[in-house]
């Protein structure tokens, strides 16, 4: 078994009822069970600001899918969603991120693991140090270490 931490966010039409469903969705992928899931935070955007501020949360899962599987999963879940792609860092229904899976670093056209900018995001930092506080992102350290840099980012617990 694997250990993956996944980001779920959404701003389109009512994200709280669609992350809830969102963990119902991975809750029953194969090959995984849901350990952990983190409180939902109101964010604000990041990159395109004008857009609803997002609510999101992160998620710990045990696997035995391998990572580009699971990354498949996730985005089949998007689509169920409504997941659509025209804008970067635009508005969204539903958003899944694998963030972390193992100790593993991962660069393929299709998956970067540790994601890229998890570092940089308070959206994604906060959630994840409620469901592992002493959790290492490979090659950067310390999750708690890089929570001071995204300080100033607009993040409220709901």
């Amino acid at each position: 078994m694997s250990l993956a931490y996944l980001a779920l966010g959404a701003n389109l039409g009512d994200p709280v009822a669609t992350l809830a469903a969102a963990f119902t969705a991975l809750e029953q992928l194969p090959a995984s069970t849901l350990l952990r899931r983190s409180s939902l935070y109101r964010t604000a955007p990041i990159g395109l600001t004008a857009q609803p501020d997002f609510i999101n949360a992160a998620a710990s899962l045990s696997t035995t899918l391998m990572p580009h599987d699971l990354l498949q999963a996730l985005q089949a879940i998007e689509q169920d969603f409504g997941r659509r792609r025209d804008i970067h860092n635009g508005p969204r229904t539903l958003d899944l991120d694998l963030l972390l899976y193992d100790t593993q670093e991962i660069t393929s056209p299709q998956l970067h693991v540790p994601h890229p900018r998890l570092h940089l995001r308070a959206f994604v930092l906060q959630p994840l140090a409620e469901i592992a506080p002493d959790l290492s992102i490979p090659g950067r350290g310390s999750l708690t270490a890089w929570l001071p840099a995204v300080a100033t980012q607009r993040i409220a617990r709901l």
